[in-house]
C-alpha cells in the first residue's frame, strides 16, 4: 500500500511559483530569471570557497588545516552569515525571521513556520518537472563550495560555474526558520534526488568543520521524514544556544576498528544513534553515510543532525508520517500541524498556531516527539540492519559482536558536548508564517 499525506509545498526559493510563467516566456535566450539551469548558466560567475581536504583525527582541535595559517576569508561570519544578511537587506526573504517574538521554555525551541508538503517513499526518482534547485535565481546563491585543488583553502570572488563538473553551492532558504538559514546543495547540476551518498555527506561534514562553530549545525531530512524538495540538499543555520539533544545522556554501544564511537540515546523521546570520533574525518563520515544508505535501501525514513563542528552526529530513524497516513496519530497532535523533522527532533520545535506557542511546555513537546520514535523492538531491528551494513553484528542478547573493536559499555551520562555560553535551555520563538 502506498501511503500519501497531502501538504502545501514549502517555499524555499522566490522562483518556486514561477514555473508556468517560465514555460510561457522561455524563448531560447534564457528564462529571464538568471537561474542556475542551462538556459541561464552559461558564462555565469559566482563566489567560490575551496576547503583544504584533511585526513586526520576528527577530535583534534583544528579540522580545517594548519592552525598557523589564517583562512582566506572568515567562512562563517563573512561568507555564510555576512552574505545571508546581504540577501536579507536586498529583500529576498519572505519575512524577517530576526523580528520574531522569542521566549525560553524548558529546553525546547519553538517557532511558527509555513506548512510543508507530502512525500510517500524514502527513495523516489528525481523529477525535472517539479521544483528543483536548478530553478533558483543566482541572486539566492551565496557561493560555490568544494575541495581545493592545491590542498589549501582559497576564496575566489568571481569564479566561473563549471557546467561539466557540477558545482556544490550554498543558497539561502527564503522561508528561514532561524538566523542564517541556508541550503547546501551538492553537485547541483547533477540533479540528484534526496538520498545520502558518501561524497555528499562528507561535503556536509567539511562545511560544518569550515564553520568551526558549535552553534552552526547542519541537518538532513529524508523523504518520508519531512524533506520538502526531492533534490539533494542539507539545511543549516546558526543558533547560539545548545540543543536539548546535544545534552541528552547516551549509552555506548561500540567503537569501530576505525575509531568511530557509536552510542544510543537514552532518556530522550526519540530513539537514535550518536556517532563521534574516528581516526579521520572520512572514517566518521563513512560510518554515518553507510548507515543512512542502509536506511534508504530499507525504506526507513530518517533525520540527521551534524553538530559540534562536524565531530558529533545524530541519526534518527522515524515513523511519524507513516503513523499519520495510517490514522494512528491523535487528532490533538494532528491539529498542531507540526511536521517533526530534524530541527524539531533536536529540540527546536517549529510551531504553526499561536495557541500551541502560548501553551508550549516540555510535556507537550515530549508527547509529540514520542510519536516520532520507533518502538524499542523496531529500533533494535533497525540497529541490527545498520550494524550489519557497517560490518558490525549484534548478538541475541543485544551485545555488539567481535570485529568492531570494543564491547558495549554502560551509561555514559550527559554527552560531553562542548558548547560555550548558557547551558540551561533553548529559546522559544514564534515566527511569522506569511
Amino acid at each position: 500500500m502506498m501511503l500519501r499525506i497531502k501538504r502545501v509545498p514549502t517555499l524555499v526559493s522566490n522562483h518556486q511559483r514561477e514555473e508556468e510563467e517560465e514555460k510561457a516566456r522561455r524563448n531560447g535566450g534564457g528564462c529571464g530569471r538568471n537561474c542556475l539551469n542551462k538556459c541561464c548558466i552559461q558564462g555565469a560567475r559566482l563566489p567560490l570557497y575551496t576547503f583544504k581536504s584533511v585526513n586526520k583525527n576528527v577530535n583534534e582541535k583544528d579540522l580545517i588545516g594548519d592552525e598557523k595559517k589564517e583562512p582566506p576569508v572568515a567562512f562563517l561570519d563573512s561568507l555564510v552569515l555576512g552574505e545571508w544578511e546581504d540577501r536579507m537587506q536586498r529583500g529576498l526573504f519572505r519575512y524577517d525571521v530576526t523580528a520574531c517574538e522569542t521566549k525560553l521554555n524548558e529546553g525546547r525551541h519553538l517557532k511558527k513556520r509555513p506548512t510543508e508538503f507530502r512525500v510517500d517513499k524514502v527513495l523516489q526518482p528525481f523529477d525535472a518537472n517539479k521544483f528543483n534547485f536548478t530553478k533558483v535565481g543566482q541572486e539566492e546563491v551565496l557561493f560555490q563550495f568544494g575541495a581545493s585543488d592545491d590542498d589549501e583553502a582559497n576564496f575566489f570572488p568571481y569564479a566561473p560555474i563549471d557546467v561539466g563538473d557540477s558545482p556544490s553551492v550554498v543558497a539561502i532558504n527564503v522561508s528561514p526558520i532561524e538566523y542564517g538559514h541556508v541550503l547546501l546543495i551538492p553537485r547541483i547540476l547533477d540533479c540528484l534526488p534526496q538520498r545520502i551518498d558518501r561524497e555528499s555527506f562528507l561535503l556536509a561534514l567539511h562545511m560544518a568543520a569550515e564553520a568551526g562553530n558549535p552553534y552552526f549545525r547542519l541537518g538532513y531530512n529524508s523523504l518520508g521524514a519531512f524533506a520538502t524538495i526531492n533534490h539533494l540538499h542539507f539545511q543549516a543555520y546558526y543558533l547560539a544556544v545548545p540543543f536539548p539533544i546535544e545534552k541528552a545522556p547516551t549509552r555506548r554501544i561500540t567503537t569501530t576498528d576505525e575509531g568511530v564511537k557509536i552510542s544510543e540515546l537514552s532518556n530522550y523521546p526519540v530513539r537514535g544513534l550518536v556517532f563521534e570520533g574516528g581516526n579521520t574525518l572520512i572514517n566518521l563520515s563513512n560510518a554515518v553515510s553507510d548507515s543512512c544508505i542502509c536506511l534508504q535501501d530499507n525504506n526507513i525514513p530518517y533525520n540527521v543532525l551534524i553538530s559540534d563542528s562536524g565531530k558529533l552526529i545524530f541519526l534518527f530513524p522515524q515513523c511519524y508520517a507513516e503513523k499519520q497516513a495510517l490514522g494512528e496519530v491523535s487528532p490533538e497532535l494532528l491539529d498542531t500541524q507540526v511536521n517533526p523533522a530534524v530541527w524539531e527532533i533536536s529540540g527546536h520545535m517549529v510551531l504553526k498556531r499561536k495557541q500551541d506557542y502560548e501553551e508550549a511546555s516540555e510535556e507537550n513537546a515530549w508527547r509529540l516527539l514520542a510519536e516520532v520514535s520507533l518502538s524499542e523492538e523496531r529500533f533494535q531491528e533497525v540497529m541490527g540492519l545498520i550494524f550489519e551494513a557497517i560490518a558490525c553484528k549484534i548478538d541475541a542478547n543485544g551485545n555488539t559482536a567481535l570485529g568492531m573493536g570494543e564491547k558495549a559499555e554502560g551509561e555514559s551520562g550527559t554527552h560531553p558536548m562542548m558548547v560555550p555560553g548558557k547551558q540551561e535551555c533553548l529559546a522559544l520563538r514564534s515566527a511569522l508564517a506569511s
